[in-house]
């Protein structure tokens, strides 16, 4: 069965509306799952959406599924069985490519059913990333840049010096990022769950206007309590519910964990 997204709604409205509903902030990240063979990818990809949906707010997919598994056929399977639940979805490309790239990557994504994507900021505005937002505008959709990654090497690239030619100072490529995001009125950022003094920095850049999605907790290493108490809006967790004995109770933990902090 074919559900429709409810495009009346902007995408933070989507997102506001679907975590007070649910009285959750947990976004699940349905990636690794517990399971060798691309046949059963489907299947049980969806029964973890069906034990866990109660508990989370939105799903997020990225590449794990979507290779196997195609766009156009089972991940949009996924992307409609989650609007079923009244579930928005969030597509976790990381778009990093020229502007015409980057658009047809949008658009793809967004026809598939997909609510968001997320893109990375290194490539800039013009011929860059402002298609993206463009093509998102059209259709309704959200952009989330990514600020700061959840690994260990994070700081390589996004914690690096950089020199701001406008002003002449020097500061962290995150901080820039973070002003990208609210100048270029982003849905939200992704700042590491596994760095809460990042996501403090950030946070006080971007307030309320720009709201923080924070991957990483559970698996990596991250905690619920310093990334919440932080600034993080919204929690991505995978692995730690998807990999779990009971994604259900897995992803109801994380939930009453979050509503704690």
């Amino acid at each position: 069965m074919k559900v429709e997204r409810m495009v009346d709604l902007s995408f933070k409205k989507l997102m506001e509306e679907s975590e007070e509903k649910r009285g959750s902030n947990i976004i699940l990240a349905l990636d690794s799952v517990p399971s060798s063979e691309s046949g059963n990818l489907l299947s049980v990809s969806l029964k973890i959406l069906d034990e866990a949906h109660s508990y989370v707010c939105a799903v997020k997919l990225n590449r794990h599924l979507l290779l196997p598994l195609g766009l156009y056929d089972g991940v949009k399977r996924i992307v409609e069985k989650a609007h079923s639940l009244d579930l928005p979805v969030i597509m976790d490309c990381k778009i990093n490519d020229i502007g015409y790239t980057n658009r047809v990557i949008a658009e793809n994504y967004f026809n598939a059913g997909f609510d968001a994507v997320i893109a990375n900021p290194f490539v800039g505005w013009e011929d860059g990333l402002q298609p993206v937002f463009e093509v998102a505008k059209e259709m309704n959709r959200g952009v989330i840049l990514l600020v700061y990654m959840s690994h260990k090497a994070s700081w390589e690239g996004y914690g690096q010096m950089i020199y701001d030619s406008k002003t002449g100072e020097k500061k962290p490529q995150y901080v820039a990022f973070a002003e990208k995001a609210l100048a270029w009125n982003a849905d939200g950022a992704v700042v590491g769950g596994t760095y809460p003094e990042k996501i403090r920095e950030i946070y006080a850049i971007l307030k309320e206007k720009v709201p923080i999605y924070s991957p990483g907790i559970g698996a990596q290493g991250g905690d619920v309590k310093a990334a919440v108490s932080s600034g993080a809006r919204y929690l991505i967790i995978g692995r730690a519910i998807t990999l779990a004995r009971s994604p259900g109770e897995a992803a109801r933990f994380f939930r009453d964990a979050a509503r704690k902090s």
